[in-house]
């Protein structure tokens, strides 16, 4: 049986572009048997099938505008609804206190709760190294040093409220990003029960 066991099991990684949410989010999902639920992958797959919430968010998207949060909500429900067990690695959800209060209600009426909030933390000159490599292999000249660090500043801004929302529920956990893939992985797996 997977390290996570048969129970409910709710993580939520977070961290900044470049952490290795990606590649670590995969692995984790694997070892713990958990469903990945990405909202980037979720408002695709909504958008791809014609759903009702789909067609909402597509419009609002082809109109340059942000899929508000109750869509996003929804999206998230309609994947908890069909799960039985809860047992989701959530990446890119939430982005903000507001949906972070949505998921408690979403997971409680579920049954389940969060089970930890994990924040990769890279240092900022190491993150730039790895965004500015990833350019470069992506062909992107739009990932420049100026650029990556606003998006750094960005990230910040946006994340600190969710972590003070965590930490005050004692919740968030903090693991160092640098190093190897396995090392970091081991930090994760090591703080989650």
């Amino acid at each position: 049986m997977p390290a996570g066991g048969g129970g409910s099991e709710v993580v939520l990684l977070m961290g900044p572009p470049g952490a290795g949410k990606g590649t670590q989010a995969a692995l984790l999902a694997e070892a713990r048997d958990l469903r990945k639920l990405s909202t980037g992958d979720m408002l695709r797959g909504h958008v791809e099938r014609g759903t009702e919430l789909g067609v909402r968010a597509k419009s609002l998207m082809d109109r340059g505008q942000l899929v508000p949060d109750e869509l996003i909500v929804a999206m998230v429900k309609s994947e908890l609804d069909g799960m039985g067990t809860v047992r989701a690695l959530l990446d890119g959800f939430p982005r903000t206190p507001g949906q972070a209060e949505a998921l408690d209600e979403l997971l409680g009426d579920e049954g389940a709760a969060l089970t930890a909030a994990v924040a990769l933390e890279v240092d900022e000159d190491e993150l730039v190294r790895r965004l500015e490599g990833r350019a470069r292999q992506e062909g992107r000249s739009d990932d420049n040093e100026a650029i990556i660090r606003n998006r750094m500043e960005v990230y910040r801004k946006q994340t600190r409220p969710l972590f003070d929302y965590y930490e005050q529920r004692g919740k968030l956990e903090r693991v160092s990003g640098m190093g190897s893939v396995d090392d970091v992985f081991e930090r994760i797996t090591g703080v989650l029960p």
